[in-house]
């Protein structure tokens, strides 16, 4: 798709409101410390207490290490991506959004974050389910997360946490931090009693699975979308890089908090398989790391790991929070969402934008009372729904990057010829170029591993963004589709049709 048109100005220069630098300037910046924390409590939430029976459930030992180590390349491929575009294009903000607009222009711009903003309040709704599951260990009449008691109380527990953000982000970033400490102790706990116990003929049976798993192929794959699931949120320092105190501190947050949540990670799947085998973890109730830290010491095991996930789903959902209210604010700014989105309270938080992120968390909590849609269902969606976002942050770097070497190129071409005998000067786009090329493959292997059902599930949540995108456009009175986007419109609309015709004669379910 052509971008010819995209203008060279920041992005945040578009908009009417006041710029997000100036709110941050008063209200007060993010450093390093706050980033990190950021990121790695988008991280950590409630994936890692379900992940060694999520991961075994279709796959074994063996099939499981592979996909760590694909998983682990291509997060970090992607982590080093947003580390260099905001070097690189310092002047855009909340890089998910921008980065698909600077590549294929505004209304993919706006599809990206719509798609982003969707999958958070989406993995809210799981994440409080999941919460209110765990309490069912302490209160019966919770159950799974999804009864009307757990309904009413994830409800209480949303408005909280929604009039906190409102009082300012600043503080609400503060407590993200403290709350991400406390989940990540428990977390360490249970890596360093688990190696203890860990059993290497255990964690060798049948290392490569059994038949019923399909091929090593098929067992990795099926890892692919738990492994991306407890890794969103990797981008939430670039979400946020308009408040950071420093540019350049968004991307070592965003490395380092990588770094740590994939030690973390590995450790809790990898253990937890040389105390169950494959089989058995399977078979666990969720979260999974309860029995199992149950098995290596008692009772209090499984308590403590229930408390854990309780605190790390509430740090979860308070940083998810804030991303989602982000990721409508900075676009609202640009012009491309409508403009009430933008009004900022007098403490600098998005408020309209948080008031309707809340509500909509309020109405799928609702529905799924209805729906009784499992946590992993919900999870399943969020995932699918941020992988396009993913794709085009890769795909704009490894553009850049390209752009780089060529312009290096061309300059040692000119040097030679102005000296010759003189080597032309060494490259240093080309290790860029190797890294958002793994990315832009890897976010495109993801699509493949979501499979079908829920990428047609996506485009039924992407397409009706495409009316908010309208009125976005009428009220600056200005043209809203070019040719090309009429295309990806076109498309859009006719997989959301196909996907509701499925839905309706029982085709597909969520």
């Amino acid at each position: 798709m052509s971008t010819a048109t995209i203008p060279a100005l920041p992005v945040r220069a578009r908009g009417a409101a006041a710029p997000v630098q100036a709110t941050a300037a008063r209200q007060g910046q993010l450093g390093l410390g706050l980033l990190i924390a950021l990121v790695v409590g988008s991280i950590i939430g409630s994936g890692i207490f379900g992940l060694p029976q999520n991961m075994a459930a279709g796959a074994g030992a063996g099939a499981i290490v592979l996909g760590w180590g694909i998983t682990g390349l291509g997060m970090l491929m992607l982590a080093l991506t947003y580390q260099r575009l905001t070097l690189r294009r310092p002047d855009l903000d909340n890089g998910v959004y921008a980065y698909a607009r600077a590549l294929s222009g505004e209304y993919v711009g706006f599809n990206a974050a719509w798609g982003y903003w969707v999958s958070a309040w989406v993995g809210n709704v799981g994440y409080l389910v999941a919460a209110f599951g765990a309490l069912g260990y302490f209160y019966p009449p919770f159950g799974e997360g999804n009864t009307p008691a757990a309904i009413l109380g994830a409800s209480l527990v949303l408005w909280l946490v929604h009039f906190l953000v409102l009082r300012g982000i600043r503080g609400a970033a503060v407590l993200n931090a403290v709350v991400t400490v406390a989940k990540v102790v428990p977390l360490l706990l249970f890596i360093v009693l688990v190696a203890m116990a860990f059993q290497v003929s255990t964690f060798q049976l049948n290392f490569w699975g059994s038949a019923p798993l399909g091929s090593v192929l098929d067992q990795v794959r099926s890892t692919m979308l738990v492994t991306v699931w407890v890794f969103i949120g990797i981008e939430g320092a670039s979400v946020y890089s308009a408040r950071a105190a420093r540019r350049e501190d968004v991307g070592r947050a965003t490395v380092i908090g990588f770094l740590v949540c994939l030690a973390l990670l590995m450790g809790v799947s990898l253990l937890s398989l040389g105390i169950y085998t494959q089989p058995e973890l399977a078979a666990l109730k969720n979260p999974s790391m309860a029995p199992v830290l149950e098995k290596v010491v008692g009772t209090w095991g499984a308590v403590l790991v229930t408390l854990g996930l309780i605190v790390s789903v509430g740090g979860g959902f308070l940083a998810w929070t804030l991303l989602a209210a982000e990721s409508l604010f900075t676009p609202a700014s640009g012009g491309v969402m409508p403009a009430w989105l933008a009004q900022q309270n007098d403490k600098g938080a998005p408020a309209h934008a948080l008031w309707l992120t809340s509500g909509m968390v309020q109405a799928f909590l609702l529905l799924t009372l209805v729906s009784k849609a499992s946590y992993l269902a919900l999870i399943s969606l969020s995932t699918a729904m941020i992988l396009i976002p993913y794709l085009f942050s890769a795909l704009y770097g490894l553009k850049l990057a390209w752009e780089g070497r060529a312009a290096e190129r061309t300059a040692g071409q000119a040097a030679g010829a102005a000296a010759v005998g003189t080597a032309p000067p060494a490259s240093t786009s080309g290790g860029t170029v190797a890294i958002t090329a793994l990315a832009s493959g890897y976010c495109v292997w993801l699509l493949y591993a979501a499979g079908l059902k829920y990428l047609l599930l996506s485009a039924l949540l992407y397409a009706p963004g495409a009316a908010v995108y309208l009125l976005a456009k009428r009220q600056r009175a200005e043209r809203a589709f070019t040719s090309g986007e009429r295309g990806v419109l076109a498309g859009l609309l006719l997989l959301a049709v196909v996907a509701a015709g499925l839905l309706a004669t029982g085709g597909l379910s969520l």
